[in-house]
């Protein structure tokens, strides 16, 4: 059993590897989306059909995600991670090797299996290393690697595709191989409680969630019928066995569920950050998609920079604090971005810093709150669900912001903004400003009273 002070500086060090992991798994998941065309255009396929590579990955990252979380609370997380990211690496050969589509794919898949993990363990590490006075550090750090993955992705796979063979994009994930012997070294070896995994009711979760995914992004009625019939099944199953997937008791707490709601919408609206931008930047600012790249990375620069103050800010001030500083931040970008909407792109980058530091604050906030609202024995499926609910908050939101641009806009409900082309985009950030200040009311009167009151105490 390791001592308190161990425990910190083995802390200390993960959360450095785990920030490295993080980047090049970010850097992994997005990198094919720029390669598609080539894919398709050399084995001879639809663009719905070579969405696969990033669908399936995206589907399979979101599933795993909730049930390594929930196999940390039972077993080793260094084994976990040990099998996590050797699976990330086997995917990475496959693809690297494939000569048909079938094999692309099964590689994609099978790096989604492994590379599933590494959120799991984002989410685990700070809670289980650091106590909560100084986790949101621990958070800012975590934010900083993906950032950095997210601003640096696009520019790499650009570089690789303009050498060699897009293909070459699956050597990337190797490089996590190199943090395995530290993963190794620096978790504990505490033996986790003896008990039964429930693989009934987390396939009923996993193919409820997939359902989900599918019926979203196909626009698809059966596959949403499906998922409600296994929900129902899925909770009917945890209600009934004596040690159930996700324990009922869990979704009892007011903090974690409302907590839960709060991150799922905030998540769902900072969204529109990386969706609807580059969609404004490319229909209405008519940029090349290469320049749209260039356009986003300020943003992503500075939230790599900021990320650490971010959970520094939360320790030293508090957790309230910093979720106010990134509603400022983001209400800030809305506000601009629903009143400027077809301005010089120039102005747009500007005005994605504040949203992107505002989503990576308001993010590190909220994992922290709902962190503490959970036992011990539970953190690991407690956040591992919170990451999924992330993904599919993601994929609702995307799906609502790509129908409604779809649709337009003949009116225009923002005054400010003068852009007739840009109308759709500017009622829509328009809503979003609205819908942030409800999820400042609900963040308020659940967390942030409970705060003041315990300063109050003290």
């Amino acid at each position: 059993m390791e001592t308190g002070v161990q425990q910190q500086q083995a802390g200390e060090k993960l959360i450095r590897i785990l920030a490295f992991t993080l980047v090049i798994s970010v850097m992994s998941a997005t990198m094919f989306n720029i390669v598609l065309p080539e894919i398709g255009a050399e084995f001879h396929l639809s663009l719905a059909q070579v969405s696969w590579v990033t669908s399936a990955f995206l589907l399979i990252y979101a599933i795993g995600t909730v049930t390594y979380g929930k196999l940390a609370d039972t077993y080793k997380l260094k084994n976990l991670i040990t099998f996590g990211l050797i699976f990330f690496a086997l995917g990475s050969m496959i693809g690297l090797a494939a000569q048909d589509y079938w094999m692309v794919l099964l590689g994609r898949m099978l790096q989604a299996v492994g590379a599933a993990v590494i959120p799991a363990t984002a989410s685990i590490i700070p809670v289980r290393y650091f106590p909560p006075e100084s986790r949101g550090r621990a958070l800012g750090i975590s934010m900083t690697g993906l950032a950095i993955g997210a601003a640096i992705g696009p520019v790499v796979a650009a570089l690789v595709v303009s050498v060699v063979h897009w293909r070459f994009l699956f050597c990337m994930p190797l490089f996590t191989l190199f943090t395995l012997p530290f993963y190794r070294k620096y978790l504990d070896d505490d033996q986790k409680r003896a008990g039964k995994i429930d693989w009934i009711g987390g396939g009923m979760l996993a193919g409820t969630v997939a359902l989900l995914l599918l019926a979203i992004t196909n626009k698809a009625w059966f596959p949403g019928a499906g998922c409600l019939v296994l929900f129902v099944l899925f909770v009917v199953r945890i209600r009934s066995v004596p040690e159930p997937f996700i324990k009922p008791d869990l979704f009892r707490s007011k903090g974690y569920s409302l907590g839960l709601s709060i991150a799922f919408l905030g998540t769902g609206i900072g969204y529109s950050l990386a969706f609807l931008s580059p969609q404004l930047l490319f229909n209405v600012n008519h940029l090349a998609p290469g320049m749209i790249g260039f356009a986003m990375v300020p943003a992503a620069i500075t939230t790599a920079v900021l990320g650490r103050k971010g959970g520094k800010l939360a320790d030293s001030k508090g957790n309230p604090v910093l979720f106010y500083t990134a509603s400022v931040l983001l209400l800030t970008c809305f506000v601009l971005l629903s009143s400027f909407s077809g301005i010089s792109p120039l102005f747009i980058a500007f005005f994605l810093i504040f949203g992107n530091v505002g989503q990576a604050f308001m993010l590190i906030a909220l994992s922290n709150a709902i962190s503490r609202t959970l036992p011990k024995d539970q953190s690991g499926v407690g956040m591992g669900l919170l990451a999924m609910l992330n993904f599919i908050a993601g994929a609702v939101s995307a799906s609502v912001y790509s129908k409604t641009v779809d649709q337009g806009a003949d009116s225009n409900w923002n005054p400010a903004n003068s852009y007739p082309d840009a109308f759709v985009y500017s009622n829509i950030y328009f809503v979003l400003v609205i819908m942030h200040v409800i999820i400042l009311l609900l963040y308020y009167f659940q967390f942030g009273k409970a705060s003041k009151q315990r300063r109050n105490i003290l």
